[in-house]
Formats: structure tokens, C-alpha cells, sequence
């Protein structure tokens, strides 16, 4: 046996930026689903607001995830030790103060894009 040699070729993908996600399971996965949801301007049209929605689905068996969750969280607490305590921007706290007021009494049921 002498030197037996292998080549990557790496296949970056596109960066994404994810606007929110969704996590759900079966048996076999844990399934995250990230999403960008992207207004689109079209002078065209008066009628209605193009909304752009991405998904990304990364599926990963339950150990993967679980030890996806400890480097995360490590990561995470690294981040706040250097750059101090995540928390939510003022504008989306204003934002959710708004929405709370305005929906009182409402009982409509939540759409998708919120």
C-alpha cells in the first residue's frame, strides 16, 4: 500500500439569511427550516406587494442536532462573553407592543408571514 491521495473539490453554497425559523421532528430527523421572507417593489403593480419567501431545509438525525445544539450553545455564550448580552432589538420590542395592543379582542388566526 503506498500513499493514496484524495481531492475535494468544496461546493460552497449562497449565503443565506435567515428571517425566522421552523424546527419539527419525526422519528428519524429534526428538520430546520430557515426562512427569508423578501418584499419585492414592482412599479407594475398597484394591486397587491410581492412578497419573496426562501426556505433552506437542513434535516439532521437527532444526535447530529443534539451536538449541533451543544456547539451552538457554546458558541452562543463565547459570542455574549466578548460582545455582551444578546436581547431584542428595541424596534422589534415596539414592534410586538404594537401588535399585542392591536389584537386585543381580536380572535383572527395568525397568518404565515405573521
Amino acid at each position: 500500500m503506498g500513499d493514496n491521495k484524495v481531492k475535494f473539490d468544496i461546493e460552497n453554497g449562497q449565503n443565506f439569511f435567515a428571517d425566522e425559523i421552523g424546527v419539527i421532528h419525526n422519528p428519524l430527523r429534526i428538520i430546520l427550516d430557515f426562512r427569508s421572507i423578501t418584499p419585492r417593489v414592482d412599479i407594475r403593480s398597484q394591486e397587491y406587494q410581492t412578497l419573496v419567501l426562501r426556505h433552506n431545509v437542513v434535516l439532521m438525525d437527532p444526535y447530529t442536532a443534539k451536538n449541533f445544539l451543544e456547539i451552538f450553545t457554546k458558541n452562543l455564550k463565547n459570542y455574549e462573553k466578548e460582545f455582551g448580552k444578546i436581547e431584542k432589538p428595541p424596534q422589534l420590542k415596539k414592534l410586538e407592543k404594537k401588535e399585542k395592543t392591536s389584537k386585543k379582542g381580536n380572535n383572527e388566526s395568525p397568518t404565515y408571514f405573521g
